[in-house]
């Protein structure tokens, strides 16, 4: 399986293009701020072929570059339903927190053919199948993608920013709850196998092992005590 990604735009927003192998097809996982070079350089580096674009959440930070990335080849993009509205208004998504100097740089709306997640669904894409879960909490439509086990390569998650290394996705924006946030880490995550490798939003790869020993709010997830949760760290959008 062939696996690149980069950072991108103003937040460092991590892309990721997935195939199962080079010269393949490929799938691109929330082309982001100013990210469409960087998904033309690794298409053309490793011979890729786009058939899909799929997003964690609807925030602007993931989504700004979804436009120009499907309409250059001609791809559908897929996004949860709860977040469909921030495509066409990234402003009111936030709160109002985008400048207007920076939406000068966005492309704002939906592209041609944009289609609906569901959970529980399965994917089949680029010869993969990817495993959507809902995990609101940093929006009501976040989700993550998970490629399962195969020969001796490990599962795979996509976390958006639900789960990062260390740490977790903010929940003080519209749509989002620290309540829920920390019912997806308990449902969608510590189920997982310890060599999960997590692809989070923001930041380095880790697993769902280390995350399990050493992040706070997975181990808060853990514990379930049914007390009120720490709020989650404003990180990223």
């Amino acid at each position: 399986m062939l696996i690149a990604g980069f950072p991108a735009g103003a937040w460092g927003t991590n892309c990721y293009l997935v195939a199962p192998a080079a010269g393949e097809e490929c799938v691109i996982i929330d082309p982001g701020h100013l990210a469409t070079q960087g998904v033309e350089d690794i298409i053309a580096k490793h011979r890729l072929k786009p058939v899909a674009v799929v997003l964690s959440h609807g925030h602007i930070d993931h989504v700004a570059s979804v436009i120009p990335v499907c309409g250059a080849r001609n791809v559908p993009a897929w996004i949860h339903p709860e977040d469909r509205y921030m495509l066409s208004d990234p402003d009111r998504a936030l709160g109002g927190t985008i400048g207007q100097q920076l939406l000068g740089e966005l492309t704002v709306g939906e592209p041609d053919d944009l289609r609906e997640l569901t959970d529980g669904g399965v994917l089949p894409l680029a010869g993969l199948e990817f495993a959507v879960a809902h995990a609101p909490g940093h929006t009501r439509g976040s989700v993550t993608f998970r490629l399962p086990e195969a020969a001796d390569i490990p599962s795979v998650m996509f976390s958006g920013d639900l789960l990062f290394a260390g740490s977790v996705g903010r929940t003080d924006l519209p749509g989002g709850s620290t309540a829920e946030l920390y019912e997806s880490l308990a449902r969608v995550c510590l189920p997982l196998d310890d060599s999960t490798v997590v692809l989070p939003g923001h930041g380095p790869q880790t697993t769902i092992g280390r995350e399990r020993a050493a992040n706070p709010y997975l181990g808060e997830a853990a514990r379930g005590s049914g007390a009120p949760h720490p709020a989650a760290p404003r990180r990223g959008l």
